[in-house]
């Protein structure tokens, strides 16, 4: 076997046994410990969506849970422990015809997210992420709400979870 098919074979094989030793993940995330907490995110917008918290505190969970293989528990002395608190939720106009009419809305959320790393300290953080959604200005905002913070909710966990584990 020549010496390239050798490290073309070694190569997955030593990906994988990292991965089962959570040392590393197949998203690129550098994983050590094995449980997380993740508390309910507070909303302390001015503009409250009663079922907001609870949606993207379930889309953080999900994107972090699927990505790290990572335990789940409610109990304060986990090895990451995540919390924080929605601190915007906008509309604004974005965009006008050339007669001052508004063509485009913007929903805007911001959440301040505090990450703590138990074992690593440097890693922990605290740091607000901002995300929008562009819609049209002729369609009302409770019609396209849900496939709003859909889109929006996705990006945010993408963005948290990148700044959590995969150090970018």
């Amino acid at each position: 076997m020549s010496f390239k098919r050798f490290l073309l074979f070694l190569f997955p094989v030593v990906l994988l046994s990292l991965a089962s030793c959570h040392i590393y993940s197949l998203s690129g995330a550098s994983i050590e410990g094995k449980t997380l907490n993740i508390h309910l995110l507070d909303n302390k917008a001015r503009n409250v969506m009663p079922s907001l918290a609870s949606t993207l505190t379930d889309k953080l969970r999900s994107r972090i849970l699927s990505q790290t293989g990572l335990s789940p528990v409610t109990k304060d002395d986990a090895d990451y422990d995540m919390s924080g608190s929605i601190t915007s939720y906008e509309v604004t106009v974005t965009g006008a015809t050339n007669v001052q009419v508004a063509s485009k809305n913007r929903l805007t959320i911001s959440v301040q997210i505090i990450f703590k790393n138990r074992l690593n300290d440097k890693a922990s953080f605290s740091q607000t992420f901002t995300r929008f959604s562009d819609f049209d200005a002729s369609q009302i905002l409770q019609n396209v709400e849900s496939a709003l913070i859909e889109d929006i909710g996705n990006q945010l966990a993408d963005d948290i979870f990148n700044k959590a584990f995969v150090n970018w």
